[in-house]
């Protein structure tokens, strides 16, 4: 009996957004995978090079990107450019060689909308991100706008909020750390609200993405507490939940961080995402797409062993 399913290349398949949704999009799609682990399919730098592709895809999942972090030089600042936008210039530039897909999902990120508080922000906010992160994946947006308009492509971007799953990177990840070896810093209460969203959603996401197209938030519909998050791990992990430190303490502490650099446990940026609430809207993509987003309260299970 010949496979039905729909070819499908996964860029960034090896990252930890990959890892965990690659097993589950492959029930539905004929998965090829490009990036640069040995394992990959296509083994390839994107950010410097045009692949070669000797098949053609019916739809392209791009998740292939530099993951926010703050930078420090120029060189870092440029890699965000090379990786995020250039890396998507030239993945088109392969997929023209090779034959245009019908569809292209894209990853892209809430760092666009440039914010540091918010509630419920929508589709609709302007975007205002002015960080090399943000800008790269704004520069990556339009230019798949105007491609995909081109070539009469169907393209989906999805703006993820923070992404939780096992072993997660970024802020659920040191708070995992923070939490495990008792350094962590609880402030004026954790009341902060965050939208957070399990990672497995994403592939559920696919086939109606791959349908539909458009521009959606994801994120679950709870958008949890500093502190649900904190007694959520600190459980997880038999441990006490941590003790809050007083808001005007920790702001001095986060002005010594800005001193001492990266190794610091917390500096001014990272002191005004825990205190400020931050959250996005899921409505369009829950009434447009019919998806029902998974809790992160019930289902966030951490690797205990990482």
């Amino acid at each position: 009996m010949s496979d039905l399913r729909k070819n499908l290349l996964f860029t960034g398949a090896s990252g930890f957004l990959g890892s965990n949704i690659k097993p589950l999009i492959s029930k539905q799609y004929v998965v090829k995978t490009m990036g640069l682990a040995e394992d990959e399919d296509y083994r390839v730098n994107l950010a410097h090079t045009v692949p070669l592709l000797n098949e053609h895809f019916d739809v392209v999942l791009h998740a292939a990107g530099k993951a926010h972090f703050i930078p420090v030089s120029e060189e870092e600042k440029q890699q965000f450019f090379d990786i995020n936008y250039k890396g998507t210039v030239n993945l088109c530039k392969a997929l023209e060689k090779s034959g245009l897909p019908s569809s292209f999902i894209f990853v892209s990120s809430v760092a666009v909308y440039g914010v540091d508080k918010g509630e419920a922000i929508t589709e609709d906010y302007p975007l205002r991100g002015r960080d090399p992160y943000a800008l790269s994946k704004m520069r990556a947006e339009e230019f798949l706008n105007n491609w995909c308009k081109k070539n009469n492509i169907t393209l989906s971007i999805i703006r993820p909020s923070l992404i939780a799953g096992p072993n997660p990177p970024g802020n659920l990840g040191r708070m995992i750390k923070g939490i495990k070896t008792g350094k962590y810093l609880s402030i004026s209460g954790g009341q902060a609200r965050k939208s957070v969203l399990m990672v497995q959603d994403i592939a559920y996401l696919i086939p109606k993405l791959e349908k539909k197209g458009g521009v959606y938030n994801v994120c679950d519909s709870e958008q949890p507490t500093f502190r649900d998050l904190e007694r959520l791990i600190s459980k997880q992990l038999n441990k006490s939940t941590p003790i809050s430190l007083p808001y005007k303490l920790t702001k001095i502490v986060s002005y010594m961080g800005d001193i001492i650099g990266r190794r610091a446990p917390i500096n001014s940026y990272s002191f005004n995402k825990i205190t400020n609430s931050l959250t996005f809207s899921n409505e369009k993509a829950r009434k447009e797409l019919d998806w029902q987003p998974l809790s992160v309260l019930k289902n966030f299970k951490i690797d205990k062993d990482s």
